[in-house]
């Protein structure tokens, strides 16, 4: 069987958690240098450090089964690569912006020159509003192409958008994309059912560390009279585990909530006459 080839940013600020979200998921991706293949044969893995412009590409023609990189980026690649599940970090939102004051809205775009390193993306999302402008290709940052005489206008990834500010833009309209880290397969993958089954196993471990992420452990002792009180605090995944303690008339109960809700929680379990309160966190799961 050969091993799956999975596709990881080299660099860039989608690089280091994604490799984090792999470890934690059980996956060995550590380089000692800056060597762009790494082999993980206990998980009968390859992973190949690219460019993340670059994966989209890879994936989509089937030199590589698998990659992580951004929804932009996949989009605007064209290709046939998919994605399969959204990762949760690298958030961001990719919008227009101009000089304050000079365009209000996409329709104010029409004729106008737009400087973008997203150009089939960008020209898609303008064919769906039905408005002609000239797109502008640069391939580096597009922030000073207005200043610069290049274009009218942008349209770029903005995270914080002080970049933004700082070259005198501001965003209008509403966004063009929500964009963030997914993981993409590419049609060939499916050719066997060895690389179906690693695939499968891959998507079950990301999820399970997602899950992770947003749940925590909740453990606490309860009289047996409050339990159903407490019980539509924390309904769990399916429900929760109780067993009764050698206390008599107590039982101790064990459930997953989101993390956020984690503190709230714990005020109202108090309130019914819950103790021993205590939570934990999860490295990873599956539910």
């Amino acid at each position: 069987m050969a091993p799956l080839r999975f596709a990881l940013p080299n660099k860039g600020s989608l690089s280091a958690p994604a490799a984090q979200m792999l470890a934690e998921a059980g996956y060995r991706v550590n380089r000692s240098g800056r060597e762009l293949i790494v082999a993980d044969p206990a998980n009968d893995v390859q992973f190949f450090f690219l460019r993340p412009r670059d994966i989209a590409v890879y994936v989509g023609e089937g030199s590589l089964d698998v990659g992580i990189t951004g929804r932009d980026l996949l989009l605007d690649s064209t290709v046939s690569a998919k994605e399969i599940l959204p990762l949760g970090f690298g958030r961001a939102k990719f919008f227009f912006a101009s000089k304050p004051g000079t365009i209000d809205d996409a329709a104010g775009l029409e004729g106008k020159r737009i400087a973008t390193s997203y150009p089939n993306l960008v020209e898609q999302h303008l064919d769906d509003l039905n408005i002609k402008a000239h797109l502008v290709r640069l391939d580096g940052a597009v922030e000073t192409a207005v200043e610069l005489g290049v274009a009218d206008a942008i349209a770029d990834v903005v995270e914080t958008g002080i970049t933004l500010k700082t070259s005198g833009l501001e965003t209008f309209g509403t966004p063009i994309l929500k964009s963030e880290a997914v993981l993409i397969q590419g049609d060939t993958v499916a050719d066997t059912p060895e690389s179906v089954r690693a695939v499968e196993i891959l998507h079950r471990r990301l999820q399970g560390v997602l899950i992770a992420r947003r749940y925590v452990i909740l453990d606490f002792d309860c009289p047996a009279e409050a339990q159903e009180e407490a019980f539509k605090l924390v309904p769990g995944i399916e429900s929760p585990t109780v067993s009764p303690l050698a206390r008599e008339g107590w039982v101790a109960v064990r459930s997953l909530v989101p993390r956020d809700d984690a503190p709230f929680i714990m005020d109202e379990l108090w309130r019914v006459g819950a103790r021993a309160i205590l939570v934990s966190s999860l490295d990873t799961c599956r539910i």
